[in-house]
């Protein structure tokens, strides 16, 4: 992850989770049915650059050993080098305007310079949300980020823009249940979900 001076300088952050193709349009866990919240993200995402936010972008990025493949069968996905590790067409040019922090985890949170990122935004208020999976890899960033400000006492805001992360549907992943249960856990834990009137 690259650095960035005067993090002290932002007060916003906006985080997109892992919108890569290896969710979205190739690959054993990906599901197009993701795409359709791209066209709003891509609104908010220059509504976060008018505003001066620091923009993260989290990609999910793994070698062929990572132990998250034992515990989940056969779901290769993703590999550092492969086009699944690199963002959607339509969001990969804004890459250069943030920050890309590489998780080799369901959670951006433990992800390598992260919480440093925190750490060095003194001034920071709001932190907003967008991406995939919901139920995953959105929630177990979240719910430890703000455990993270609590611990800390930093009395942060945190939004996640409903109408801008999505999961997977399947056999085994029902994606109105597995959407609804996170939502819910999301709200129950204090971040404030909102949508586009």
């Amino acid at each position: 992850m690259e650095k960035i001076k005067n993090l002290n300088v932002y007060e916003n952050l906006f985080i997109v989770v892992d919108m890569v193709n290896g969710f979205t349009n190739e690959g054993v866990l990906h599901d197009t049915e993701i795409n359709k919240v791209i066209p709003r993200q891509l609104e908010l995402i220059k509504e976060a650059k008018n505003k001066g936010a620091l923009i993260i972008w989290v990609k999910d990025t793994h070698t062929k050993e990572s132990t998250e493949f034992k515990r989940f069968g056969n779901t290769l996905h993703c590999i550092e080098g492969t086009k699944e590790a690199e963002l959607v067409p339509e969001l990969a040019p804004y890459e250069k305007d943030g920050l890309v922090v590489k998780k080799n985890s369901t959670s951006f949170f433990v992800a390598p310079g992260f919480e440093e990122i925190l750490k060095g935004c003194v001034n920071l208020k709001k932190v907003e949300v967008v991406g995939c999976c919901t139920d995953i890899c959105v929630v177990n960033g979240v719910l430890p980020m703000m455990n993270y400000f609590d611990q800390y006492n930093r009395d942060i805001e945190v939004v996640v823009h409903e109408d801008a992360i999505a999961t997977y549907g399947g056999p085994n992943h029902d994606r109105t249940v597995y959407e609804n249960a996170a939502k819910l856990l999301l709200k129950q834990q204090g971040a404030k979900l909102v949508r586009k009137n």
